[in-house]
């Protein structure tokens, strides 16, 4: 039987899956895929916390409908960093990312097309976890690249250690869970 931890994100009540990291630590998993009512509300409470912001960043792929859910009621366009370069990528531009949940290098790239487009404006970066930090600044790393002014760092949930950061924004804290 599956164990769940039950957590309010967003007014909504959902059971998360508890999943082992290793012996000593579990996480609980958020997966955003297909849960509508949770991404819209979620999409509307982080945009009441955020500064004014030009465009939305956003890592492949989890957060993808967080991002689309932001700039729908936003009305400001959002942006992609693609796990591969893809065939219509002008100039792509990329950095490497190791995170909690993935146990590869990831590599997050960018169209250049894309890039130019946001050089110089602020944006947001979204994510649906911040946990160790790693895919934020591979993010960043990216994000200079294009001499962009990043306003927000933002999340749905922020896990762990990182719930005590003040360079971003989240709506709850996500916990670890020991053994």
């Amino acid at each position: 039987m599956a164990e769940f931890y039950t957590m309010n994100i967003a007014g909504l009540e959902r059971q998360l899956p508890i999943c082992p990291l290793n012996e000593k630590v579990s996480i609980a998993g958020f997966i955003i895929f297909g849960d509508v009512e949770l991404t819209v509300k979620a999409s509307e409470e982080l945009l009441k916390k955020l500064p004014e912001f030009d465009y939305i960043v956003t890592p492949e792929a989890k957060s993808i409908p967080l991002a689309y859910e932001m700039s729908r009621q936003s009305g400001k366009k959002y942006f992609v960093a693609r796990k591969r370069a893809k065939l219509y990528m002008q100039s792509p531009v990329e950095v490497n990312v190791r995170s909690i949940t993935t146990d590869t290098v990831q590599t997050l790239i960018l169209d250049g097309a894309d890039g130019e487009q946001i050089r110089g404006k602020r944006v947001v970066v979204v994510d649906d976890v911040i946990s160790t930090g790693e895919s934020l600044r591979a993010m960043e790393e990216l994000m200079s690249k294009f001499d962009v002014e990043i306003v927000a760092k933002a999340a749905v949930l922020a896990e762990g250690d990182a719930a005590d950061r003040d360079d971003i924004v989240f709506l709850e804290k996500l916990p670890l869970i020991f053994k």
